[in-house]
């Protein structure tokens, strides 16, 4: 959290008619000044108490993406209803969940938006994180519903025909392997098994469009763009998961969970997709998070969720059975208090 201003202390030149009496009580009243200061901006509560202004971030992704859009619309509605918390909250364009992850560690943002499978590994300290990352979750959001996607005619008609083509996996350093990896193991694959090609969804559509790749793995809120673009230009298969290896997947990871595209949601889908919410967007926040500033902060979004879902339609996903949904990182104890109180916290958990 940042102080609306820090405490300036000016010089000031004594001459010889002032005595050092005077001179020292004025030191000792500035020294209390600036210790009253510093203590009211050591948690939430005590800068509310105090009337003082938190500014405080949400790291979200680069501009254009739906996390930094979804990013926008929680600020927005946290400023309009604030109510009596006197914060200002921002959303701050980031690499991602990986660096929103790290910059919570250091202190840099107090809040952000991550892909909750990419946050499982991290809170382990697992697949690559170079420790155990000390974040709670905040709030489930919306799922991030993703697949394999082929151009028809290529030959590709399961995830195990994806053997010996190129295939775009996303974008380098995005994280996508955090998902796509487990789901390549639990169909017999890893990425030796294939070519892979690292581009953004709509670069992945370009490349499939051409040629120059087999298959792309496209997802995010259905409909995704990239997708629906992709059908204007070409027939495609939106590349089926195995029905046993799915349930296993959702089995062994939180972060999993079984969603549906209904048919006729892309040009040419003609039956419903079965497939996989491969990691839902979540809020997350620091550990060591102050408790009542959580609070404040999920009672605020819940509360207001209706103009939350005006302002992006993500926002139709934050409802009671899916902002307590676990996908495998600790709630933090302030989010949990909202929950108890508003009855939607699952029993015995």
């Amino acid at each position: 959290m940042f102080a609306e201003a820090n405490t300036n202390i000016m010089n000031r030149t004594f001459n010889g008619g002032i005595k050092w009496a005077s001179a020292l009580a004025l030191v000792v009243v500035l020294a209390g000044c600036g210790q009253s200061q510093q203590g009211q901006s050591s948690t939430g509560g005590a800068e509310a108490s105090s009337g003082k202004r938190e500014f405080l971030s949400i790291g979200t992704a680069p501009v254009g993406g739906v996390f930094y859009t979804i990013g926008g619309a929680l600020s927005d509605v946290l400023n309009q209803f604030k109510g009596e918390n006197n914060w200002s909250v921002a959303a701050e364009s980031t690499g991602g969940s990986m660096e929103n992850i790290r910059r919570l560690d250091s202190g840099e943002i107090q809040f952000a938006v991550s892909n909750s499978s990419i946050t499982y590994f991290a809170v382990r300290g697992e697949e690559g994180w170079e420790k155990k990352y000390e974040v709670r979750s905040v709030m489930t959001l919306f799922p991030n519903v993703a697949m394999f996607v082929t151009r028809q005619g290529v030959g590709i008609t399961r995830i195990s025909d994806l053997k010996g083509k190129r295939v775009s996996v996303g974008p380098e350093g995005a994280g996508f392997e955090y998902f796509i990896r487990p789901i390549l193991k639990a169909h017999g694959l890893t990425y030796a098994d294939f070519e892979p090609v690292y581009a953004g969804q709509q670069t992945s559509v370009d490349y499939m469009g051409d040629g120059s790749i087999a298959a792309a793995f496209l997802g995010g809120g259905v409909p995704t763009g990239s997708i629906t673009s992709a059908t204007s230009t070409m027939d495609i298969l939106l590349v089926p998961y195995d029905e046993d290896v799915k349930k296993k997947l959702i089995a062994d990871y939180a972060f999993f969970d079984a969603a549906t595209i209904p048919a006729g949601t892309y040009k040419g889908q003609d039956a419903a997709y079965e497939g996989l919410d491969v990691g839902s967007a979540h809020l997350i926040t620091s550990a060591a998070a102050d408790e009542e500033l959580v609070y404040q902060f999920v009672k605020t979004i819940y509360e207001n969720r209706a103009t939350l879902a005006e302002k992006h339609k993500a926002g139709k996903a934050v409802n009671a059975k899916n902002v307590v949904r676990n996908t495998g990182t600790e709630f933090h104890p302030g989010a949990i208090r909202f929950y108890q109180e508003a009855g939607i916290w699952p029993q015995g958990r």
